[in-house]
């Protein structure tokens, strides 16, 4: 594939916890419709797919029935795109609710949230020690990449300590998430801030969450970072007006990338930067 250095990673996050059909009439929220969306931005360039699922009543959920009829609606086209499978998707759960859809669906990547928070300053984002150690351990035994989340700067000191205690391996993947209330605000600051605390050897990403995602989005470009676009983290494409599809917010970063003299990177070329293995090809 020669020189990678010029590649960056884009990655849609479809559907997240949140948004729902009343903030925008656009997002995904079922099996088919998240596929059929995780198929057109691959379509469009995109490099990784990050899946949220919900329930029947299109409520945040970790229903394992749910994941796995989108990722295999997904594994039964000609889709290439990398899968990246939350691993909290729904607050409250034990431990095994949130790993067994990874044990059975074997994503390449899937996210580790590297320390508790105030989410949305109103219920408690656990991740104990506890689930850290195991969900590192399950990771590892079936050759999923821990993309670790940031919201804080603490979970950036956790992810380096469990680096040290060998529940991480290196070379770690880094997505520093800002915006989320209990979190870091989303300021070119703070990401300039926690981009230098990472390890030289690691890969990294970043995006804002609402009004921050644009500013977030030109700075993690100029540092060098791998972009995250998509309804999990804004559900309008500019200041009062709704984004049309998640697409739109794919070909706007691609072209951005571009205008920057950097090349969006196929899902082969992401799964060489991050070493990943290529699950979706039995």
């Amino acid at each position: 594939m020669g020189d990678l250095s010029n590649k960056v990673i884009l990655t849609v996050a479809h559907t997240g916890a949140w948004p729902s059909k009343e903030d925008n009439p656009a997002v995904p929220l079922q099996p088919q419709e998240i596929a059929d969306d995780v198929y057109a931005c691959w379509k469009a360039g995109a490099s990784v797919s990050h899946i949220h699922v919900r329930d029947d009543n299109n409520k945040s959920s970790m229903n394992f029935d749910k994941f796995k009829e989108t990722v295999d609606i997904i594994r039964s086209t000609d889709c290439e795109i990398v899968i990246n499978l939350t691993t909290s998707g729904q607050l409250g759960l034990d431990d095994e609710a949130r790993m067994v859809h990874i044990k059975e669906l074997k994503p390449e990547i899937a996210s580790y949230d590297c320390g508790s928070m105030n989410w949305l300053n109103n219920s408690v984002f656990e991740n104990s020690p506890r689930f850290l150690e195991k969900l590192g351990a399950t990771m590892e035994e079936y050759d999923i990449k821990p993309e670790i989340e940031i919201f804080d700067v603490g979970m950036l000191y956790n992810a380096l300590y469990y680096l040290k205690q060998g529940v991480l391996k290196a070379p770690l993947h880094f997505q520093l998430c800002l915006g989320a209330a209990g979190g870091m605000p989303a300021t070119v600051e703070n990401l300039v801030y926690l981009h230098g605390l990472l390890p030289k050897d690691c890969t990294w990403g970043g995006f804002g969450i609402g009004r921050g995602h644009m500013p977030l989005l030109y700075t993690t470009i100029a540092l060098g970072g791998h972009v995250r676009v998509g309804f999990e983290d804004n559900v309008l494409y500019r200041k009062g007006v709704l984004a049309e599809s998640n697409v739109q917010f794919v070909e706007r970063a691609k072209r951005l990338i571009e205008e920057f003299g950097k090349e969006v990177a196929t899902p082969d070329e992401a799964r060489q930067i991050l070493g990943l293995k290529n699950h979706n090809k039995r």
